[in-house]
């Protein structure tokens, strides 16, 4: 077996390459296609809301109810899945069957309907586990194959190769959707439909250039129950051992916060520009979502080198804490939107912090982390509180668009979140600088 060679070029890159592979599944699934895909449905039905297990809820509640539950299954199993990584050292296999598992919960997205509520909700929450699942594996590949002062550009980097293949996709899936009837479609809503299939093909066959450069730590130990709920343990120790590291913690701290409000809007903005903004029409509706999402792809490229920059001038906190504020003005001004102008507009701002801001948390604590070869349970704990606050970001947001009836009133919620990062930023910047 080949000896890898931690800091080796042509492994970064192909790390990097995954972000090409799988972020299709966040613009298309996530942000752009879908979002517009489940809207139509409803209005096509000439309804807002459904019954979600007896009740009568909204829409965009629904949707928002069902991503905190797929979120929630990831915190809980991720631990369980890093530890037996860990133990057996197969990272990669992991990686492979989240891969397989949302790629194809992707393709089943094409036989979506309200008729089949439930088992076509199951499939969108399959292909978020999908993706969210593979992330903690890949993500903990980086301190092992790159130093910390390659981390930085190596994760901007993969953000950026997925903005830019994500863009590649959306635009065919566009092209597909405004001239169904020359691709030989039976309307837009069939070619949304095949667009899903395309993520997965995308998805699944790309990925498999990161596979064959990857390193493969496996060994010779055998699985037991012992080390099938060392991750559990795993995440237990973690949490005493943050103690020892003042500034590690600080930071943990204010990413939960931060990240609970991130991750919700990014999420939700899709589903918010295809209900909430006035569009003349729904040719209108479906031509200026996507080009929102497509200037926000476009423009985080750009936002993503930026904040490495910013960083590597006055450092990774301060810099995150720049970030963390333009969040909030972004939130207001969310907040007043109504016509497609004001909403391109805001599309735009987040272009430039979303990419930064995913990039940057995520090499900030890879450099934070102490010396040690168990990066997979950092890994974990770190994806664990990303998820437990974005299920609490999402429950939030659709218990408050529930009640208000308004989706801008939990938007605006979220600004109390950012506030809060900021200032517990601030408190881990004087403790880096103490210690």
């Amino acid at each position: 077996m080949k000896t890898h060679i931690k800091g080796e070029k042509k492994v970064l890159n192909a790390w990097a390459f995954y972000d090409w592979a799988n972020s299709v599944y966040a613009l298309v699934i996530s942000s752009s296609i879908f979002p517009l895909f489940y809207g139509s449905l409803f209005r096509l039905e000439d309804k807002e809301s459904a019954s979600f297990f007896g009740i009568e809820t909204p829409s965009e509640s629904i949707i928002s109810y069902v991503t905190a539950i797929g979120f929630l299954i990831i915190a809980f199993i991720s631990p369980l899945l890093s530890g037996v990584a860990d133990y057996l050292g197969n990272k990669k296999f992991f990686l492979k069957l989240f891969c397989f598992v949302g790629s194809i919960s992707c393709m089943m997205l094409y036989f979506f309907d309200l008729n089949n509520l439930y088992i076509s909700l199951f499939f969108y929450m399959m292909a978020l586990i999908g993706f969210w699942g593979s992330l903690v594996f890949y993500n903990s590949y980086l301190p092992d194959i790159a130093y910390p002062e390659q981390q930085d550009a190596v994760s901007a980097k993969g953000y950026s190769l997925g903005y830019i293949g994500s863009v590649i996709l959306l635009l065919i899936n566009l092209a597909m959707v405004m001239k169904s009837e020359l691709f030989g479609f039976d309307g837009p809503m069939q070619a949304m439909k095949f667009s899903f299939v395309l993520v997965g093909i995308w998805w699944l066959g790309f990925s498999q250039i990161s596979y064959r450069l990857l390193p493969n730590f496996r060994n010779s130990k055998k699985i037991s129950t012992q080390a099938f709920f060392s991750g559990f343990r795993e995440l237990k120790r973690i949490f005493k051992e943050l103690k020892q590291y003042p500034v590690l913690k600080g930071y943990l701290g204010a990413f939960f916060v931060y990240s609970m409000a991130v991750q919700t809007v990014m999420i939700i903005a899709a589903y918010f520009g295809e209900k909430e903004v006035q569009w003349e029409n729904d040719d209108q509706r479906q031509i200026g979502l996507i080009v929102s999402i497509l200037l926000i792809q476009l423009i985080a490229v750009v936002g993503a080198i930026l904040t490495s920059k910013l960083s590597k001038r006055i450092g990774n906190i301060n810099a995150l804490i720049v970030i963390n504020t333009t969040w909030i003005f972004i939130c207001i001004c969310a907040y007043f939107v109504v016509k497609p102008t004001s909403f391109y507009i805001v599309a735009a701002m987040v272009g430039l912090v979303m990419g930064g801001i995913q990039s940057l948390s995520r090499s900030t604590y890879s450099k934070l982390l102490p010396e040690t070869t168990d990066t997979t349970s950092f890994f974990s704990f770190y994806d664990v509180t990303e998820k437990i606050g974005i299920v609490i970001g999402m429950l939030i947001y659709g218990v408050i668009a529930q009640i208000t009836g308004k989706m801008q009133n939990a938007i605006l919620f979220l600004v109390v979140f950012f506030a809060i990062g900021i200032v517990l930023l601030i408190r881990t910047a004087k403790k880096e600088v103490i210690s």
